[in-house]
């Protein structure tokens, strides 16, 4: 009897976020792409493309645009993170690619290293007497840690990356935790 069967293809994770930002970009995708790995998922990191310069700034933008929605397609499943990035509120491309993710019927996963609620979070500046944020607009109060637009379709964890995979792993697997 040969018990040499095919290999079960891993799924394939993209995972979102402003890590990109970051000045050790490609070394930090190494280590998130090897988390991935180490539980048993394909990684893909979005500088997983070939890009290079165009002729014009809005042409190189273009190209990383439909480079990333070419990753994401190729994606099972995207985990994000959903931690602030330079304001109150998680990174719009990474917002963006989630959207794109749930339309194509994709899982979703995300995790913030701070799950308490929008009003929890934002508290210190909304204004007791009227209830407004500093802003002067209300703040959307559902005991949800981000935006409903994310919250409702993506499974949110506290926590990092990794936290991410183990709560992705026992969902697929729920036996084995």
């Amino acid at each position: 009897m040969n018990d040499n069967k095919a290999a079960t293809p891993r799924l394939k994770i993209y995972m979102a976020g402003f890590e990109v930002f970051r000045p050790d970009a490609v070394e930090t995708g190494i280590r998130m792409k090897r988390l991935c790995d180490e539980y048993g998922f394909e990684g893909i990191f979005p500088l997983d493309k070939d890009i290079k310069p165009q002729p014009t700034k809005h042409e190189t933008a273009t190209a990383i645009f439909e480079g990333n929605v070419r990753l994401v397609n190729r994606a099972d499943i995207v985990i994000a993170n959903l931690n602030p990035f330079r304001g109150s509120e998680p990174d719009s491309g990474t917002v963006f690619e989630c959207g794109l993710a749930y339309g194509l019927g994709k899982k979703l996963y995300g995790f913030v290293t701070d799950r308490r609620t929008m009003e929890e979070r934002l508290h210190p500046d909304i204004d007791p007497a009227t209830g407004l944020h500093k802003d002067g607009m209300t703040v959307e109060n559902f005991d949800l840690p981000i935006n409903l637009m994310l919250s409702v379709p993506v499974t949110i964890v506290e926590g990092t990356l990794e936290d991410a995979l183990k709560r992705l792993r026992e969902d697929l697997n729920p036996s084995v935790s």
